[in-house]
């Protein structure tokens, strides 16, 4: 599991807003984006190479990085592969996020600051990204008693991918 943030930017941006330069401030927010994830990559490398090392031969071009021909992958929540947002409160709780780095989650598990990043490592060598497509009424109906919840809670939770009509 990882989590990193960019500290700063917001307040750098609305400074730059509140001048009325809200190009320098898109700026400002689209660097903070970008470093954010170029750092999550970075960490995810030194897991393969180093830390864990089940990689420590690799030798990859930006263009092979870029299109993933790396061994493992970091999904995060809310992306295809793992579209439960409230998976973060797992892993905020499990990392300390709040205590050891100050982000925070809002109440719709946005992650703040906004140039935020978190997910899982999984270095199995044949892992890959997937998209979970539609899932039906009894799918939803077994991750809800999985993970204790009601049904109607997972059906809002995973409503973009839902095979069905709900009743709301």
């Amino acid at each position: 599991m990882f989590s990193c943030s960019i500290f700063g930017a917001v307040a750098l941006a609305q400074k730059y807003e509140a001048a009325g330069d809200d190009y320098n401030g898109l700026l400002v927010k689209s660097l903070a984006d970008r470093l954010v994830e170029a750092m999550a990559e970075h960490l995810h490398r030194k897991v393969r190479m180093e830390l864990w090392g089940y990689a420590n031969d690799e030798d990859i071009s930006v263009s092979d990085l870029h299109s993933v021909r790396y061994k493992g992958i970091r999904p995060a929540p809310g992306y295809p592969s793992l579209p439960d947002h409230t998976l973060k409160d797992t892993l905020w709780d499990l990392l300390n996020v709040k205590r050891t780095t100050g982000a925070e989650l809002t109440t719709s598990y946005a992650m703040t600051p906004p140039a935020s990043v978190c997910g899982l490592y999984l270095a199995h060598p044949d892992s890959f990204y997937f998209n979970l497509g539609q899932i039906s009424k009894d799918q939803v109906e077994d991750y809800a008693g999985r993970r204790g919840i009601v049904v109607a809670e997972a059906e809002t939770l995973l409503d973009t991918i839902l095979g069905y009509e709900t009743r709301n």
